[in-house]
């Protein structure tokens, strides 16, 4: 997404927020990433030492934000300021008791306003794969989302 004005936010959803973990807190990193990720494969991290998360949620470029949804934590979202005005959605999701009740439309348009918001934002992206939830890249199309590269990773992976 190369401009604010390309967001196309979802319905907003009422008592849903997102909430920034400030000090960062690599226990609760850690917490969402191997809780929203059990259903998606993602095992990059599942190896990682509590030095290692430390290291990563510790740094400044990174900002964790908790979804909540009437007082209660339903899922998260890392995003990465990078060089040259870049703000990935490094990872984003929600907790599976959570799927299908409409939260990921919102969830999603209210981070990208919060990447925008990041000073010197000019570009917010996101890298999703066939292991994500099925809804993941319509949701990211809808919010205004453009696909920049298809890959075709090999399938013994």
């Amino acid at each position: 997404m190369l401009s604010r004005e390309d967001l196309q936010p979802a319905d907003a959803v009422e008592s849903f927020g997102l909430v920034r973990v400030n000090p960062a807190n690599a226990a609760i990193n850690r917490r969402f990433y191997e809780r929203v990720g059990a259903d998606w494969n993602w095992r990059d991290r599942l190896p990682w030492s509590d030095m290692d998360w430390r290291a990563h949620v510790e740094r400044e470029q990174l900002s964790t934000w908790l979804a909540t949804h009437a007082g209660e934590q339903v899922g998260y979202v890392e995003l990465e300021q990078q060089p040259e005005g870049n703000v990935q959605i490094s990872y984003f999701g929600l907790l599976p008791d959570h799927y299908g009740k409409g939260l990921g439309g919102t969830m999603l348009s209210m981070a990208v306003e919060i990447a925008w918001s990041l000073p010197g934002t000019q570009r917010v992206w996101v890298h999703t794969c066939s292991d994500d939830h099925p809804a993941a890249l319509a949701n990211y199309e809808k919010r205004g989302f453009k696909c920049f590269r298809v890959e075709n990773g090999d399938p013994t992976d």
